[in-house]
């Protein structure tokens, strides 16, 4: 195959459902398929409302198209030049031969996915029919001797160690295993052909289901094609046959194989298994271990053809998390594991961030991301996400249960071990017995060596402290740093003895009739979160911290060590060293500079691209306001040390009232914090400001629980559309008060009336207070210092930057909730003198454009609030 072929960028997308597109969008799509050509780490800020996923898919999947013509046109030329010597007849007919070929593979694949599609729909006849019989499980139980039982609990490379006794060779069990493998049901019966992809990745399933329908509208069809072809007699862009109803919403004959991936807590179907774990995943391999007569009836020993039917009819037709449960359930067979065998023949595979982004789900799930194309959505949050998934915690309650359990079981099963099992405990016991000491007198050390000291000197007490890893190495003691601790992760995760021990424990505390020491089934058993703990300490670098923390009432304090990552760029390199192109896109993705610097500081400037959209919507149906002046004149500066004055918050509440008096319809608030929030309410409702807001508008709060979102968010929509229909013209809205990077912040649509005016009240810089925020802070700027960067004295360092960016990743994303579509319009409002500085400014959204305008008082705010509404409201009624 030859792949020397340039693609040139296409100057339109045929597949894109409407036409024509607006100009951003071509712009957006043209830049999207030239960094995927050239195989570039592009950054792409697209706000909500101009067709973001749409124009993504479109210029992936067309690229996709364009890339396999130029797979077959290449894998033709190659014949030409490995016949040089041939007669020009017999190298056509060559080609001929070979053109064929590839068609009726084509052909015979999507015949495949035909007959699968077929057999679905037979299926779901079935099931309305209510004549799919559920699976029994079997309930014969064989009752094991106590030997018997006790084998079940050594662990799975214990075979290996009787190799070195019978002196098998490394060559020749590699043979043996070559060997078992072939010989297993199934293995053989079908080969997995493997295509390019596009991996599409969103932080939730919610944001992943809005993927499907956005694909389905693409005009996909097997004659598509852009700018290229793999053949001078085909069909141009301009002449393409007319489309019919069926293709016009992604063809009925033909459909991007698509697989949608997600964890087992969306896609388990064994009903009895989620009722009774504690953790889906540990119980779900505790079942896949179990011998077959105990095994999960979904995923019998010796279902390959099953699955290979289940894995068509998975990409016969696209399916999102909801859909791919419900073909599991109507086949009988564990969706979860279909998706998996789905993997290598699907063309777009879309999954949440920790699927994606951590190396022991990729491996777990057989993910190859070499030379494919990774898109990542919502990506304002992968920095945080990295670090988040980047952090272990262990409990000092794990950490004695785990040594007291590796205790027991090797003094159980000493005699049956081998020498390297054996070695290997021996060792992880000498590691946990030295962490456990000293998080002991570490603990002593922090809360005194009597409850007086504690009662007469609380404030002394210093309840964190964050060290490196090589500093908690070396107050392990002489011990533990000669141990190769790399060794120790590698032995926990190849002989899975972390649940064998777990599984023994729990037995013997059974048998004793200790029911409080035994878990549900399915609870993570406490040696596997030592081995987390474990693999982060073992790849630590300076990047690393462990945070120790003490926690608990007086009497009752105990201990909790966290690592962290204070770099997110080593995990997502691994993702950028081996994929072909990396699309990171958001709506508000600035400063774009501080992703760059975070992630991609290694990258050369070449491989390195961004764009940033404009909005579609017109200049008129966006007004940015700064406020700096209070209605008294005073400067508004909400710093968390103003925050709890009441007369802060009085001026904040009479700002808040004119604003309430102006604005059609609804009114969003956003604060910094839930203690503003919270206190803010306090005084306004013991002044009674909250009975004047509500004369004109009903007022609502940002709710504490989760469970309450959707309910405040239906009574505020309700409050809207019943001012809006009622003849009473006093109130009119509603008001919603809210907190920045809260629930309400991010991922909700507050379109049109639901949102004329979006206020942000001051700046929500980070608790500069946190152990983990200060190394951090520390972190960039050595690295920065090391890198010898010079910056002009009126600069920032890297620390303060960080600080900042964080700070205005956080307000972007609730300004982003204001426009939602081209015909929307809105005020923003931003109270605070700071949004005036041209730093801050400049890390507004790009979007905003020039349209920011700095009041010079609060009385020349209203007159350009009222004049704005004023102009809509006769806009909208002529």
């Amino acid at each position: 195959m030859s792949l020397d072929i340039d693609l040139p960028t296409p100057t339109a997308f045929p597949a894109f459902p409407f036409s024509p597109p607006y100009e951003i969008q071509v712009e957006l799509m043209r830049h999207l398929y030239t960094s995927i050509e050239q195989k570039k780490v592009t950054i792409v800020e697209s706000p909500t409302g101009t067709g973001k996923t749409l124009s993504l898919l479109c210029a992936s999947l067309t690229w996709l198209r364009d890339e396999k013509n130029r797979a077959k046109k290449g894998k033709l030329r190659a014949i030409t030049r490995d016949d040089a010597d041939a007669r020009d007849w017999v190298i056509e007919q060559t080609r001929e031969r070979v053109r064929r070929e590839m068609e009726a593979d084509e052909q015979e694949y999507e015949a495949r996915l035909a007959e699968a599609k077929k057999r679905e729909d037979l299926l779901k006849k079935m099931c309305r029919a209510r004549v799919v019989k559920k699976i029994k499980r079997d309930t014969q139980t064989l009752i094991p001797t106590e030997d018997e039982n006790d084998l079940q609990f050594l662990p799975e490379n214990e075979s290996r160690d009787d190799d070195e006794e019978m002196n098998i060779s490394p060559a020749l069990r590699a043979l043996m295993d070559k060997v078992e493998k072939v010989s297993r049901p199934g293995y053989g019966l079908e080969s997995e052909s493997t295509c390019t992809k596009i991996y599409y990745a969103s932080r939730t399933h919610s944001q992943l289901s809005q993927v499907l329908p956005e694909l389905q509208r693409l005009k996909l069809y097997p004659n598509m094609i852009s700018q290229y072809s793999t053949d001078k007699t085909a069909i141009n862009s301009t002449n393409k046959r007319p489309l019919d109803e069926s293709e016009s919403h992604g063809g009925a004959d033909f459909n991007t194989r698509t697989v949608a991936l997600g964890s087992r807590k969306q896609l388990c179907i064994n009903d009895e298994l989620r009722d009774r774990s504690r953790d889906l995943d540990e119980g779900c391999r505790e079942l896949l271990g179990e011998k077959e007569h105990k095994r999960c009836q979904y995923l019998p020993l010796g279902c390959d053809e099953k699955m290979f039917d289940l894995r068509d009819q998975i990409l016969a037709t696209p399916k999102d998390i909801e859909d791919l449960a419900a073909a599991g359930r109507r086949a009988q067979l564990c969706p979860y594991f279909g998706a998996r065998r789905a993997i290598p023949q699907a063309q777009l595979v879309t999954l949440p961030y920790n699927l994606l982004l951590q190396r022991t789900a990729r491996e777990a799930l057989g993910i190859d991301l070499t030379d494919q194309i990774v898109i990542i959505d919502e990506a304002h949050n992968l920095i945080p996400t990295l670090l988040s998934l980047s952090t272990t915690r262990l409990p000092q309650s794990i950490l004695l249960t785990s040594f007291m359990q590796v205790c027991t079981y090797v003094s159980k099963f000493r005699n049956r071990l081998g020498p390297a099992n054996i070695l290997h405990l021996k060792r992880l016991v000498v590691f946990l017995d030295a962490l456990k000491k000293y998080v002991l007198e570490w603990k002593e050390s922090r809360i005194g060596k009597s409850i007086s000291e504690r009662k007469e000197m609380p404030d002394i007490i210093e309840k964190t402290e964050v060290i490196t890893p090589a500093q908690l190495i070396e107050r392990l003691g002489r011990k533990v740093s000669g141990i190769n601790l790399l060794e120790i992760e590698k032995y926990l995760k190849t002989s899975k003895v972390g649940r064998k021990i777990s599984g023994y424990c729990d037995k013997e505390a059974e048998k004793h009739g200790d029911f409080s020491r035994r878990p549900r089934r399915g609870e993570i058993p406490p040696l596997s979160i030592v081995e987390a703990f474990l693999v982060s300490l073992t790849g630590a670098t300076d990047d690393g911290r462990i945070t120790l923390t003490l926690t608990g009432t007086p009497g009752n304090e105990t201990v909790e060590l966290k690592f962290q990552l204070l770099n997110p760029s080593p995990p997502f390199k691994e993702v950028v060293d081996v994929a072909r192109s990396v699309i990171l896109a958001g709506g508000t993705m600035s400063p774009m500079s501080d992703v760059a610097s975070q992630l991609f500081s290694y990258l050369p400037p070449e491989r390195l691209s961004t764009f940033s959209c404009g909005h579609i919507i017109p200049a008129d149906n966006l007004q940015t306001l700064i406020i700096s002046k209070s209605p008294r004149g005073n400067d508004l500066e909400y710093k968390a040390g103003k925050q709890s004055d009441v007369n802060v918050i009085a001026d904040l509440g009479q700002i808040l009232l004119n604003l309430v008096n102006l604005v059609p319809s609804g009114m969003i608030v956003f604060f910094p914090s839930y203690n503003f929030l919270n206190l803010a309410k306090a005084v306004w409702s013991k002044s009674g400001l909250l009975d004047k807001f509500g004369v004109k508008k009903k007022t609502f709060f940002e709710p504490t629980e989760t469970t309450d979102v959707d309910k405040v968010l239906q009574e505020y929509s309700t409050a809207i559309y019943d001012t809006r229909m009622s003849p009473d013209k006093v109130r009119r809205g509603a008001l919603l008060l809210a907190v920045i990077g809260a629930k309400l912040s991010e991922g909700l649509n507050f379109a049109d009336d639901l949102a004329r005016a979006v206020v942000i009240v001051g700046l929500p810089f980070p608790n500069l207070g946190s152990p983990e925020l200060k190394e951090r802070m520390q972190y960039v700027k050595r690295s920065e210092e090391s890198k010898g960067t010079k910056r002009a004295p009126s600069q920032k360092d890297a620390a303060a930057e960080l600080y900042e960016n964080m700070c205005m990743n956080a307000v972007n994303q609730s300004i982003g909730r204001a426009i939602r579509h081209r015909s929307d319009w809105a005020s923003l409002i931003l109270l605070d003198r700071r949004y005036a500085s041209s730093s801050i400014r400049n890390k507004l959204p790009k979007w905003i454009g020039n349209g920011v305008s700095i009041t010079d008082g609060f009385g020349q705010a209203v007159k350009s609030l009222a004049t704005f509404y004023r102009n809509k409201k006769q806009s909208l009624q002529s």
